[in-house]
């Protein structure tokens, strides 16, 4: 399989939330269904650091390396006897317009265009992370300390569960999705001590998760990362 992006993806800091399925339910391609852990449905607010990116092997200058903030959930799709387990994107906010239009149009993804900056500060063996983004003149953030010592995600756990999802499902109206594969392998992590987050869900993601703007989060994780590949075949799935 050619490899149409690689990048490296750093300090992947997840806030999550439980949601009721039908919250969810709009926002589903085709051909998918909710994937749950023990019964119950999330998304994820995410930062991290999309950095030294390439296109077909080759960089790309000015633009290859800046923050991201995203909305994510859940989803699986079932062929036969597998099941590829992924994500669907509500939306993808990144400092570069250019960025955001290329994902648009290559990926059909939900990009777009906000002015981002972070810090990775590490103290005594404490690692502080912090994504800060403005939109529509409202400053959102997210800090959050994490111990410096690495870890393994546990098989199982609602880490893995979070994390582990190797498949990206964008829905391109109600009669087709597209599916690419992404690759990379199993992450390690840093035990959360703190957050502290800002984020006016409703104005960055619609009236539907308004409701998130006084919700406590269910956990907070944070993965060191590595490189990331996406395959160039889209599998375009119709009904």
């Amino acid at each position: 399989m050619k490899t149409f992006l690689k990048a490296y993806w750093q300090d992947i800091v997840m806030v999550n939330y439980e949601v009721p399925a039908n919250v969810l339910i709009p926002y589903m391609p085709y051909a998918t269904e909710l994937d749950d852990f023990e019964g119950k449905y999330f998304v994820s607010l995410v930062g991290f650091k999309f950095l030294h990116s390439s296109i077909f092997g080759i960089p790309i200058p000015f633009f290859g390396s800046f923050d991201e903030v995203n909305l994510r959930f859940y989803v699986k799709r079932t062929i036969g006897n597998e099941i590829r387990i992924g994500v669907v994107f509500v939306n993808e906010t990144v400092p570069y317009k250019i960025v955001a239009v290329l994902a648009n149009t290559l990926y059909r993804e939900h990009y777009t265009y906000a002015k981002m900056k972070s810090s990775n500060v590490v103290e005594n063996g404490i690692k502080k992370l912090s994504y800060q983004w403005t939109n529509r003149h409202k400053h959102n953030f997210i800090n959050a300390n994490f111990q410096e010592k690495a870890l393994p995600i546990l098989p199982g756990s609602h880490a893995s569960f979070i994390y582990e999802h190797y498949y990206g499902f964008t829905k391109i109206d109600d009669q087709q999705t597209w599916e690419y594969k992404v690759n990379h392998y199993s992450w390690q992590t840093n035990e959360n001590i703190s957050v502290e987050i800002d984020c006016n869900f409703e104005s960055m993601y619609g009236h539907s998760f308004a409701f998130l703007n006084q919700q406590q989060p269910h956990s907070v994780y944070n993965a060191i990362g590595s490189q990331v590949s996406i395959d160039w075949k889209i599998n375009k799935i119709k009904r």
